[in-house]
């Protein structure tokens, strides 16, 4: 289990999170929900180790990540996919999934497995990631994640800018990854995408971590996303 407890966080001096707390179980899938600023984003790179915590501590399994340079957090198995995808564009997409593969020293069955979750990857092994297009990019970004095996993923925004039947696959591979006990984080602006697939939901406002809930009640009575998100 992936626990945030009571961090606080700051970009320089100036306070972005305050006392958020939130825990994802292994085979769960965790929307995090909030107006644009709310913090979201900011909780996803504290995990990552991206920005330091001046309050709390992250741990997964028992083990303190908030303790480690961020370069060990990929280690522990924690596949982060950041908004805009962060794709090497410059090399093919071979070379990024064989990255991807080198973090925690993962083989041919992992680049396999990828490749078959990601059959139009396969087609285009040799094609620059730069010239894909932007499904086809997502694709690759989440390939590369998952090359990590890993215990936790967490997605920033893993639709925007999709056409449909792309975001149907992305959120497939959400669900096919969760069968598998993979603890997500779903950072999302598309409240109908996060609702069909979350077993949670947790309200983000003004940095601070206000409310969770499951979200089968927030589908029987949407009063908090009006609350929350003015929707």
């Amino acid at each position: 289990m992936l626990k945030i407890e009571h961090i606080d966080v700051a970009y320089g001096q100036v306070k972005t999170l305050f006392d958020v707390s939130l825990t994802v179980g292994a085979g769960e899938i965790l929307c995090l929900l909030g107006r644009n600023g709310a913090g979201k984003t900011t909780t996803l790179k504290s995990i990552m180790g991206q920005l330091p915590l001046s309050a709390g501590k992250i741990t997964l399994d028992g083990e303190t990540l908030s303790d480690l340079p961020p370069h060990e957090i990929p280690k522990r198995g924690v596949g982060y996919i950041p908004q805009g995808r962060r794709l090497f564009p410059e090399l093919s997409v071979s070379e990024n999934i064989e990255i991807g593969l080198m973090a925690r020293k993962q083989g041919r069955d992992t680049r396999e497995w990828v490749l078959d979750l990601f059959p139009r990857l396969r087609e285009r092994l040799k094609q620059q990631a730069g010239t894909l297009s932007g499904g086809e990019q997502q694709m690759l970004a989440t390939a590369r994640a998952l090359c990590l095996r890993p215990k936790v993923l967490m997605l920033d925004e893993p639709t925007e800018g999709l056409q449909p039947s792309m975001i149907v696959l992305i959120r497939d591979v959400i669900t096919k990854m969760r069968a598998e006990g993979i603890a997500i984080i779903l950072v999302e602006q598309r409240v109908d995408a996060v609702l069909s697939i979350a077993d949670r939901v947790a309200f983000i406002e003004n940095g601070k971590s206000v409310e969770t809930t499951d979200a089968a009640s927030l589908r029987a009575d949407p009063a908090k996303l009006k609350r929350y998100l003015g929707v």
